[in-house]
Order: C-alpha cells, then structure tokens, then sequence
C-alpha cells in the first residue's frame, strides 16, 4: 500500500506537473506526501534563499495541507535515492524532461531507475485527476507480475490496466501455430492466477498477445490505446526483462509518451 510519496523536485514547471499528480495520488491513498530538493552546493545564501521561496511557493499552491518540504545537498541521485530511504517512502514521484537537464540528465535518471528500491513514477502528463487506463508489459518474470500487481494497487477501481504480452516465434521451430497456443495458454493462466491475488476494488484487467518485436509491440499499442499510464517491471530473467534492464527502459523513461511506472 502507498502511505508515503516522495516528489523530487528541480524548480522546473515539469516538476510542478509531477507534483500535481503526486498530490492527487496522496489525496487518493491518504498518504503523506514529501517535497524534496536537492540543492546546489555553488548557490550563495540569496540564490538558496530565492530556491527555498519557489519551493515553498509550489508546496503552498499544490501540496496538500501537511506536505512536508526537505531540502539536501549532493550528487542527486545519490540524494533522491538516499531520502527514499531514510524518509520510508514507498514511492518516488519525477517529472520527465525532454531535453538535457543536469538534475536529471540521462546518467542520473538512469541510476535512480535502475537502483530506486522502490516503485518510480515519472510524470509526463499534465493532467490531475485519477489514472482510467494504463498498458502493462507482461512476460513470464516476476517482475513483471509484480510491477502489474503494483499498478492496481496504485490506481482506483475504476480503471483499466490492459496486459501485452509481446511473443516471438523460434524460427528453428516449425510449429508456430503450437507456439502460439502455448503462448496464450501460458498467459490466460498467469492473467488468471494474477487476478486471483486482486483485493476487491481493484481496477479491470484486460490482455493481450502479440507477435512482434518489444519495443514495436508497445509503441504500437501506446498509439491505439492512448494510455495515462505505461507499467514497466525491471530486473528479472524473462526476454522482456533483460531488454528493460537496456535500451527500452531508457527509451521510455528519456522519451516518455505517457506518464511511466517502473518496479523492481
């Protein structure tokens, strides 16, 4: 369950975006919400004076009352990913950026994604009211089961999170028709068992299977269904796994087209 949400900070208006969902996923599971900043060491006192006002600005205007504001020095991922831990939150929330920005530049995000030992929201949309659709990538991992499982938990019963799992034939093997029922057959009883572990509540689940290339699969699916949400597990052994742990993690976190959930 979601009792603690951390929203790292960086002054741009993005972030502000990223706190307005923050402040409604708090709103939705009465959790707490914690502003953070992480401050530049070369500031003068009026320059962190200035920084200390336009975060107290954005707290006052979009935080919900009792939102609590921290403010650190260092490395930033360093310092997210070390308040993630000391502060016991279990879920950090980033505004995406789409062009080159020290704070989150690509080396940094990359290192918040791949060691947050919690689920990481980036915010690309601006929009503020309750998730209705999101597109989860399913394999066989338990990362995958998992980051699908997180996502109900995270969203409210009245939404959808649609299921892809994205398949390809072994050319060496020349029953592709087997392959393809073994494949659905593997998917209904894991959507199946999946869905079995749901409290009641939880929002509808849908799936799919299609044979094709991950990352064309996905796109391909994000442009018909339009999703608010795309769900990614990361770290696991499946083939779908071991490709987010590279470069399609990286090309929908750096490139989100919709607000993007990743979970260890």
């Amino acid at each position: 369950m979601i009792s603690h949400i951390l929203i790292a900070h960086d002054l741009r208006s993005t972030a502000d975006l990223a706190l307005r969902r923050a402040t409604q996923l708090a709103r939705q599971h009465n959790a707490r919400l914690t502003l953070l900043h992480v401050l530049d060491g070369g500031l003068s006192q009026a320059e962190q004076e200035k920084v200390q006002q336009s975060l107290d600005n954005s707290l006052t205007q979009f935080a919900p009352p009792g939102s609590e504001l921290k403010i650190c020095q260092g490395k930033p991922s360093d310092a997210v990913l070390e308040q993630v831990q000391l502060l016991g939150a279990d879920l950090l929330v980033l505004g995406a950026h789409h062009q080159r920005h020290e704070f989150f530049s690509g080396t940094t995000l990359d290192r918040i994604a791949r060691r947050c030992t919690v689920p990481l929201l980036l915010v690309a949309r601006d929009e503020a009211t309750p998730y209705t659709s999101a597109l989860s990538a399913l394999d066989f991992s338990l990362c995958a089961c998992t980051a699908l499982n997180r996502a109900c938990q995270l969203l409210p019963a009245e939404a959808n999170i649609h299921a892809l799992h994205v398949f390809e034939p072994q050319k060496k093997q020349a029953d592709s028709a087997t392959q393809v029922a073994t494949q659905h057959a593997l998917i209904d009883q894991l959507i199946a068992d999946e869905t079995a572990q749901l409290p009641p509540g939880s929002p509808t689940l849908s799936y799919e299977i299609k044979q094709c290339g991950i990352l064309r699969g996905l796109q391909e699916s994000i442009s018909t269904r339009q999703p608010q949400l795309l769900v990614l597990g990361c770290h696991g052994r499946g083939a779908l796994s071991q490709a987010l742990l590279g470069s399609l993690a990286q090309h929908f976190l750096h490139k989100a087209p919709c607000d993007v959930f990743v979970v260890r």
